[in-house]
């Protein structure tokens, strides 16, 4: 008997937390009807097993602390599913108001794999998903080209 889209999705669910839209898609792709899947979500969010907020802290917090800004943690975790109210949540709750000091931080670790282009920092810090103010302070810093004098 194959198992049902509760089932299944529970089974996800114990490989890692996903986010209620990202585990629908999954199981329709699968071939479960829509109502089923659901009653199968309806069921494990009152189960406290699926919540899109805790998955976004949880997200956000890993992301963060390897050093990606707030605008990349946001986009990412809305490019995976989750809520809107959840992702604003949980970036607001843990990523820092003022991404300076820790654009500065990925900068000096730029540098000392052997960066030296300000023009390529500025990119990789906009990917990392700083703010235009930290690119800005971190450049400065740079001294405008000189990337001796960051920390």
């Amino acid at each position: 008997m194959p198992p049902s889209a509760y089932d299944k999705a529970a089974q996800l669910l114990a490989a890692r937390p996903h986010f209620r839209r990202e585990l629908a898609a999954k199981l329709t792709r699968r071939g479960f009807p829509r109502d089923e899947v659901e009653a199968a979500l309806d069921r494990l969010t009152e189960q406290g097993y699926l919540d899109d907020i805790r998955a976004a802290r949880d997200f956000a917090a890993h992301r963060l602390a390897r050093g990606e800004g707030r605008v990349r943690v946001l986009a990412e975790l809305l490019r995976r599913g989750a809520a809107p109210e959840a992702a604003d949540q949980a970036v607001g709750e843990l990523a820092p108001a003022d991404d300076r000091p820790d654009a500065l931080a990925a900068a000096a670790r730029w540098r000392a794999r052997g960066g030296n282009d300000p023009q390529a920092l500025a990119r990789h810090l906009a990917r990392k998903g700083f703010s235009p103010r930290a690119i800005v302070a971190a450049l400065q810093r740079a001294g405008g080209g000189d990337l001796d004098d960051l920390p």
